[in-house]
């Protein structure tokens, strides 16, 4: 399955690595910006997720997640910063006997910014 809308409201989101280009090594060892079917540059940005515990109860663990943003995400996401995602979505996927999840965002906000509607 792709692309499954995910809920993150529970869960506080901090940049541990700052928003950059995303990258990839071509088959000459050059590295290359990815780009969307349209030619849109993406930019992947480093998050440390952990579940916001409600009073009494146990957060429990975090998980550091790596999330492609599919748009420019801006000024002011500095390492330590509490975000919120934009449109959120998870994907499974397998190769060469590896399997994971990949998560996509169309963007992000600071914690507290009201988020862009989309159209």
């Amino acid at each position: 399955m792709k692309n499954i809308p995910v809920n993150l409201q529970g869960h506080k989101l901090m940049v541990t690595e700052a928003p950059t280009l995303k990258m990839w090594e071509n088959d000459n060892g050059v590295q290359e910006v990815v780009t969307d079917r349209q030619g849109v540059q993406q930019f992947v940005v480093s998050l440390f997720a952990k579940r916001r515990a409600q009073p009494g109860e146990f957060a429990g663990k975090g998980e550091e997640i790596k999330v492609t943003l599919t748009a420019d995400p801006g000024e002011g996401f500095e390492e330590g910063a509490y975000v919120q995602l934009v449109d959120a979505t998870v994907s499974y996927w397998e190769r060469n006997g590896r399997s994971g999840l990949s998560f996509r965002a169309h963007g992000m906000t600071p914690v507290g910014a009201q988020a862009p509607v989309a159209a």
